[in-house]
């Protein structure tokens, strides 16, 4: 009770409740989003996971506020073995819910699915950052940038060759490209990768590499005379532009929506919640909608701003970056702009994983906002 205690009272005093508040905003906005898109099947088990899985998270939150990152960064062999261990529970567990990803742990005896590679990317961030700490002063050597990639391929390629999600490992690829350019590395090594990529991918293409489904979601974004009736590869975009442009400029509201009410919307309430949001709240629903998600981003980056030391502004830039391509990737794909991978709206999609770990990842921040470098190092320092 006394440990329990004085969490409560750290965070009460130093933890960063303007953060708190914009993403229990975001949450409640969600809520009533998800609400309304699960109603067709008149089931509230969707919220009840929902408001579950955001009381957990806050927990997390509070009790990460009260957790150095700094001391949980020194143990490198620690979170290197975790990230590991979770994603390799997906063997005997892994599920794929329909997707033809393994991505998802079925544990029996859990009643909800974990996605590890949601835990997976706050520990990556973490690492990546405790890496470029320890060379900032020599951040665009060779064997610097090589720790960093080793960081970056061990996970990608263990959670590829195990589940099969590319969407994901997306999201680990452009951590790592934010992060090393923030942090320093010279551009030339950002022009070498491209040059390096832009060499394989004809040859991945050409030779079947790349899975037909995976070219067949690139190429209709391209070119309109693949699947022009919609029935295809085009099907997802096609249903999501109509709910999507469906609404005008208000909408045709809650519990309203001519396509969304029948489920006619593929993934409603998950990777298209975006589009159930325009068809229902309108322009300015999805207005609100990216402003509030860009008022945590900002405030992300206000934290980072704020520290001096570089380990901690590496994180936040991490948890950005996380967040950023989330955003632009999910709202892409309801528009037709980006290929369809399976990436949630951050804090409005429902998932019981994706709000426990963004609450896990904004805990992160909030310690970092609630210990300054004194605090951290003073640890180091013997009393009289």
């Amino acid at each position: 009770m006394r440990w329990i205690t004085r969490i409560i009272q750290h965070f009460r005093k130093r933890g960063d409740w303007v953060l708190l508040f914009l993403c229990l905003l975001a949450t409640a906005y969600g809520l009533v989003v998800i609400s309304s898109a699960t109603n067709y099947w008149g089931n509230t088990r969707f919220l009840t996971v929902q408001l579950a899985a955001t009381a957990m998270g806050v927990v997390c939150y509070v009790v990460l506020t009260s957790v150095q990152m700094n001391a949980l960064a020194e143990r490198q062999g620690l979170l290197f073995c975790l990230n590991a261990f979770l994603i390799l529970l997906l063997i005997p567990f892994g599920y794929s819910g329909g997707t033809g990803n393994r991505s998802w742990l079925d544990i029996p005896g859990i009643p909800v699915y974990i996605q590890p590679a949601e835990i997976c990317k706050i520990i990556f961030t973490i690492l990546l950052a405790k890496v470029m700490q320890a060379r900032q002063n020599s951040i665009s050597t060779p064997k610097s940038v090589f720790l960093m990639a080793f960081q970056l391929l061990f996970v990608v390629g263990l959670n590829l060759v195990i589940s099969g999600d590319a969407g994901v490992s997306l999201i680990f690829v452009f951590i790592f490209l934010i992060m090393a350019f923030v942090g320093g590395v010279k551009i030339w090594w950002f022009l070498g990768g491209l040059a390096g990529i832009a060499a394989v991918v004809p040859y991945a293409w050409n030779n079947d590499l790349i899975p037909e489904y995976m070219k067949e979601r690139i190429q209709v974004l391209y070119d309109p005379t693949i699947d022009p009736q919609g029935i295809g590869p085009r099907w997802h975009a096609k249903r999501s532009l109509m709910s999507l442009t469906g609404g005008g400029l208000t909408g045709q509201g809650l519990f309203q929506g001519n396509r969304t009410q029948i489920g006619a919307l593929p993934a409603q309430h998950t990777d298209f919640v975006f589009s159930a949001i325009g068809e229902e709240l309108g322009l300015l629903g999805c207005a609100f909608t990216l402003i509030l998600l860009a008022a945590i981003v900002f405030r992300i980056i206000y934290v980072a701003l704020k520290t001096p030391d570089y380990l901690s502004r590496m994180i936040c830039v991490g948890v950005a970056a996380a967040m950023i391509f989330q955003i632009c990737i999910n709202v892409g794909m309801c528009l037709g702009v980006a290929p369809v991978i399976g990436l949630t709206l951050p804090f409005i999609s429902y998932g019981g994983s994706s709000i426990v770990s963004m609450y896990l990842a904004m805990g992160v921040v909030s310690s970092i906002h609630a210990h300054p470098v004194g605090d951290r190092l003073g640890r180091y320092i013997s009393p009289r």
